[in-house]
């Protein structure tokens, strides 16, 4: 039988209870193997069981955002493996730990992660060479979707998510969106589409993700950065610009650099 109020006045004689306007409430929470008591209630993250939602691949890169999108559809029930692309030796492998560090702080909620790691280097030197400057960011993106979506469908993943938000940067424009998307026919989960900065940077500080993004270490992302990228692109254009590359031979040889990491919390 749970404690009573009655029970917990014999054992505490200088209490006395007003069950309308108590000073304070103290709860009995019975269990097979006992009762606790208690007077606090913390507030945790909430949402579903792990795994109950399926499986999505997060494209995982060392900055803000894509951890913070990977928690919250880990919330929502779903189990997570990352992909992440470098450009060694123009990215360090300082860069690629501090990712790992992302990852196992992830991992200590929702269980180990497997993360992809994929060199983009040698796709990242063709479009310089054989392609507009202004699409370079765009067409590298396409090539991550392609790859992206080559492994989630090797490993039974259900979607890709991205860590994008609306309107961010060049790449994240409503029409680059489309242009992106345009490659893959997987679904594409943006959980942080219409979120603040600011609300992306307090939630990555409740999660513990924040001080680690901030590190000073650059991703692929900022190598062959163009100086004006084009913001409102053409689907025509773009695949009129990769007729120039050899998509499919890339996209294949990245795969099969591929590095898996099993990462522990």
């Amino acid at each position: 039988m749970p404690l009573s109020h009655l029970s917990i006045l014999k054992k505490c004689k200088v209490l006395r209870v007003d069950v309308h306007n108590p000073d304070v409430t103290i709860t009995v929470d019975v269990r097979r193997e006992g009762a606790y008591i208690f007077r606090d209630k913390i507030k945790g993250f909430g949402g579903l069981p792990l795994g109950t939602n399926g499986k999505g691949l997060i494209l995982m890169s060392g900055g803000i955002d894509s951890p913070v999108a990977a928690f919250m559809m880990a919330k929502r029930g779903m189990s997570i493996e990352a992909v992440h692309f470098h450009s060694y030796p123009y990215t360090s492998q300082r860069a690629q730990k501090k990712v790992e560090d992302l990852v196992k702080v992830l991992a200590g909620y929702m269980g180990t992660v497997r993360m992809h790691v994929i060199n983009l280097l040698p796709i990242q030197e063709q479009i310089v060479q054989n392609c507009p400057e202004d699409e370079t960011t765009l067409l590298v993106r396409r090539f991550m979707m392609r790859i992206a979506e080559q492994i989630a469908v090797r490993n039974n993943d259900m979607m890709l998510i991205t860590g994008e938000d609306l309107g961010q940067v060049a790449s994240q424009t409503a029409e680059a969106l489309v242009v992106t998307d345009s490659v893959v026919s997987m679904p594409v989960m943006r959980p942080l589409i219409a979120m603040d900065k600011v609300d992306i940077m307090d939630k990555a500080r409740e999660i513990g993700t924040y001080d680690i993004s901030i590190q000073p270490y650059e991703d692929c992302c900022t190598v062959f950065l163009p100086k004006h990228p084009v913001t409102k692109p053409k689907l025509a254009r773009i695949e009129s610009s990769e007729a120039a590359l050899d998509v499919k031979g890339l996209v294949d040889a990245a795969v099969a650099s591929e590095e898996i990491i099993d990462i522990r919390p």
